[in-house]
C-alpha cells in the first residue's frame, strides 16, 4: 500500500468519524429528538407508516436517532470509521 492510500484512509476514517454528528444533526436527528419538518421526520413518518403506526426498534431511523440524541457508540463510530476509511483509501489510491 503506497503513503497515498494509507494517508486516505486515516484522513478519511477521522474525517467520517467527526462528520457524523453534523451530519445527524443536520438531517434533523437532534438531542432534544427528531426535528419537526426535516429530511429525519419525514422518514420517521415513512416508517411509521409502513410499521402500521410505529417505528419498529432496531431500524435504521430508530438507530440514527439514538445516535443523534446519545452520540455515537463504539460500534457505530467503528464502522463510521471502517466506511471513511475504505472510501478515504480508494480515493487515496486514484492519486
Amino acid at each position: 500500500m503506497d503513503l497515498l492510500t494509507v494517508a486516505g484512509v486515516a484522513a478519511g476514517a477521522a474525517a467520517s468519524v467527526v462528520a457524523a454528528p453534523v451530519v445527524l444533526g443536520a438531517a434533523g436527528f437532534t438531542s432534544a429528538g427528531i426535528a419537526a419538518g426535516s429530511y429525519a421526520a419525514g422518514w420517521m413518518s415513512s416508517a411509521a407508516i409502513a410499521n402500521g403506526g410505529g417505528v419498529a426498534a432496531g431500524s435504521t431511523v430508530a438507530v440514527l436517532q439514538s445516535a443523534g440524541m446519545a452520540g455515537l457508540s463504539g460500534a457505530f463510530s467503528a464502522a463510521v470509521a471502517g466506511v471513511g476509511g475504505a472510501v478515504g483509501g480508494l480515493i487515496g489510491s486514484l492519486f
